[in-house]
């Protein structure tokens, strides 16, 4: 136990990191889904080395107060993608600082939210199809809200969802639909995006796959306990809380 990196991270230095990267991802240093993989890397961490790795490009000690003015917050405007009897995309990297609008009328919207950078943990979105289809791609492990009025249209969720317990970024979506399709997909499902793949991926990686396989076993009877306490037992530490197998929601919202 020479090592300090070697030491045991407690969930208390867990949830501080989590801290750090929501301070990070608010100064614009992150993108969404730089945020939920770091997040779901910091509840997996075990050590204080693999902690200080998912932090290792962020800077130390107490983010600076912001100068930010009352005027010019309240001045912020939400920004719109509209499409009328066409086709409108947002992807790449972009910055949200007051939530997004979409609009889809006789049009197709696809909006990518992976790229974006995001003012704080939360993302508002609102979204508007009548006789269209509007597509919102997120990254996978995060949690996603759906509300809104559909009328003889479709709403859907296919995202695969944040382990229970864990403080991950969060989409909010209130949709209005009337003869349309609105679909919020993960990351699984899309095109995938260039990442830049940092020292703790690796291990984030095999940690995932671990508790995936556990979770693959469990459809075939194991009762989903042999991954989690195989690597929880030859590890010695048990999470925060026990971690929820990925799911996947496919949901779907009738008419109201």
């Amino acid at each position: 136990m020479n090592d300090p990196g070697g030491m045991r991270a407690s969930d208390a230095e867990r949830e501080s990191v989590v801290e750090r990267l929501r301070v990070a991802s608010a100064e614009g240093r992150l993108t969404l889904a730089e945020l939920t993989e770091r997040t779901e890397a910091a509840y997996l961490a075990q050590t204080h080395g693999e902690l200080a790795q998912i932090i290792a490009d962020l800077p130390g000690g107490a983010p600076a107060p912001a100068p930010a003015a009352p005027a010019a917050t309240q001045g912020r405007m939400r920004k719109w993608i509209v499409a009328v009897l066409g086709d409108a995309k947002r992807t790449g990297s972009w910055r949200i600082d007051d939530g997004v609008g979409a609009v889809s009328v006789l049009g197709d919207v696809t909006l990518d939210l992976r790229e974006a950078e995001v003012r704080g943990r939360e993302v508002d979105v609102v979204a508007v199809c009548v006789l269209g289809d509007l597509k919102i791609i997120v990254p996978d492990g995060i949690d996603v809200e759906l509300s809104g009025v559909t009328v003889l249209g479709d709403k859907k969720v296919q995202v695969i969802e944040a382990p229970a317990g864990q403080a991950a970024p969060v989409v909010r979506v209130r949709a209005y639909v009337l003869l349309g399709d609105v679909k919020i997909i993960g990351d699984s499902r899309a095109q995938p995006i260039k990442r830049g793949w940092f020292a703790w991926s690796e291990w984030w990686q095999e940690r995932r796959a671990s508790l995936t396989e556990g979770y693959e076993s469990s459809e075939h009877g194991l009762h989903g306990l042999h991954g989690l306490d195989g690597l929880h037992g030859m590890h010695g530490l048990r999470p925060p809380r026990p971690p929820r197998p990925p799911r996947l929601r496919d949901r779907r919202r009738d008419s109201r």
